[in-house]
């Protein structure tokens, strides 16, 4: 069937991207030319069969993977990585394509899982970044309560969130604006959280903030390091904001403001870590500066700057939609494990079941097809006269 099918170039370089990989990279493994990859890749020339067998086992795409022609159009706008990441760009790349691929399969689910729609208010681009956290806050009926699952309430108001592996230290989480079939969507994927449930919060919330205060289409590449580091501080007010509305909590930390062992008690109850509520408080006016220098040294000697108290109690969530919409699927016998695989093929996503899971933060082996287990009927054997 794949022999009247046309090698499509642009998933050659998809699959390459999304590995990691530059194009002298994957020639060297190969074994053939730069020039040779780059003509595969513009469609002007077709890999011959031991070329493309070697593509195949290297990026660990299925061979239909590089003859589909894609049915679920994504395009996207703006990635957020933060400013001050280690990222090469090489590594930068390689998450834009594998969230871009996460959207294509979320498509593909949306065919048979109703997910909750985009729920996000109208701004006035007048209001401060505190106002437009508060504003968030009333329009998804939070009041001034504590956020105990930032990730329930993303999921729930219609916004993807994946914790799937992205394979580098360097990575505490991204987003990214996406057009699936002509419908906005956001994307927030959750890296390195260091295994702390109250750095997960944050780090939801300041993805949240670049959802709220940034265009998805605003020309990154063209800004300046300032303008960039200035989204990000903006994005970090938005989170702190978010996660501990001011009025609430200066309530509570007014009490004992210098005091480290309430900010362990403040902690249980706002799900932020110490050392955010410590910024939080400077800035609302309630700790002063040479109080606020004294207990981050204090942290510091403490080694409280490296792991908080509580960062081994605090149940660090994850995200469920996705996963729950695959149990679904197998639960009510819609589709088993290998018909999950076969219908991604058929809508163009022809993927290995490992990597599928992996981009939904499956657990291993979650889509392998069960073993159909058949009766054995043992035959009587006759006596020959």
């Amino acid at each position: 069937m794949l022999k009247s099918k046309k090698f499509n170039g642009t998933r050659l370089k998809s699959a390459r991207i999304y590995r990691g990989m530059t194009i002298t990279e994957l020639a060297n493994y190969i074994g053939v030319t730069k020039q040779s990859i780059s003509q595969f890749e513009n469609n002007q020339i077709s890999p011959q069969f031991d070329t493309l067998m070697k593509m195949i086992k290297i990026l660990e795409f299925p061979r239909e993977y590089f003859y589909e022609e894609d049915k679920i159009e994504v395009s996207l706008g703006n990635t957020y990585f933060r400013a001050l990441s280690k990222m090469s760009k090489k590594e930068e790349n390689m998450q834009k394509e594998k969230t871009k691929l996460l959207g294509k399969i979320f498509s593909f689910l949306n065919e048979y899982i109703e997910f909750p729609s985009l729920n996000l208010p109208e701004f006035d681009e007048n209001l401060s970044v505190e106002d437009k956290a508060l504003k968030l806050r009333e329009y998804w009926g939070l009041g001034e309560e504590p956020i105990l699952d930032m990730i329930y309430l993303l999921e729930k108001n219609g916004i993807i969130v994946s914790a799937m592996h992205t394979n580098s230290d360097n990575i505490d989480a991204f987003s990214q604006q996406q057009i699936i079939n002509g419908e906005k969507r956001y994307v927030i994927v959750l890296g390195n959280d260091k295994y702390s449930a109250t750095r997960r919060q944050f780090s939801a919330a300041h993805e949240l903030g670049h959802i709220v205060l940034h265009d998805g289409f605003l020309e990154i590449d063209n800004m300046t390091k300032e303008e960039i580091r200035n989204m990000e501080n903006e994005a970090h007010t938005f989170a702190a904001a978010f996660l501990l509305p001011r009025n609430a909590f200066a309530n509570d930390i007014k009490l004992y403001p210098t005091n480290l062992e309430y900010y362990k008690q403040l902690k249980k109850k706002w799900r932020a870590s110490i050392s955010a509520m410590i910024v939080r408080a400077n800035h609302l006016g309630i700790l002063s500066y040479s109080s606020y220098q004294t207990l981050m040294k204090k942290m510091g000697k403490l080694g409280w700057r490296t792991e908080e108290p509580l960062d081994d109690t605090i149940i660090m969530n994850k995200p469920t939609v996705l996963r729950r919409a695959i149990d679904i699927l197998l639960e009510n016998d819609i589709l088993d494990e290998r018909e999950i695989i076969e219908e991604l093929s058929l809508s163009g996503i022809s993927l290995n079941r490992q990597e599928v899971e992996v981009l939904l933060g499956l657990e291993e082996g979650k889509l392998t097809p069960k073993k159909i287990e058949s009766e054995v009927i043992e035959m009587p054997l006759r006596k020959l006269d």
